[in-house]
């Protein structure tokens, strides 16, 4: 048996050039919390997130000479799980208004149980039920 991994916080964080639209979309399009900013850090600016308990957070940093951001596959995702599908509608709703509309996953599971939209940058994210996530303990 292998010891677990004492993380305390994981940060996932990625490059765009559309650092304003894409903190649109996650904060007024998503609706999640901003919870810190930093511009000109040698070069680079971004915007984080944290999600409910700020444990896990999403940063979006961008260069002032431009960030490469290369194109993402269809099948990489950001997965949110929603407690019950009227909080992911409403959600849906907030993107769609904003001109974010679903687009056909590369996996049809996504299409079955949630709701897919790119964001600014072609990224996906999947807005699921809660109900539909399950865990397995790998001990």
């Amino acid at each position: 048996m292998t010891d677990k991994f004492p993380y305390t916080q994981i940060r996932i964080a990625r490059p765009t050039k559309k650092l304003e639209k894409v903190v649109d979309f996650y904060k007024n399009g998503l609706g999640l919390n901003e919870i810190g900013r930093f511009d000109d850090h040698d070069g680079y600016s971004g915007v984080m997130f944290g999600l409910p308990n700020e444990s896990y957070h999403l940063e979006f940093t961008q260069h002032k000479s431009g960030s490469p951001c290369p194109a993402p596959t269809k099948d990489n995702l950001l997965v949110f799980y929603l407690q019950n599908n009227e909080q992911r509608d409403k959600v849906v709703k907030r993107l769609n208004e904003k001109g974010y509309l679903e687009v056909e996953p590369e996996n049809p599971y996504w299409k079955k149980n949630g709701v897919t939209i790119e964001d600014p940058d072609g990224w996906r994210i999947v807005l699921m039920k809660i109900s539909s996530f399950t865990t397995h303990d790998n001990n």
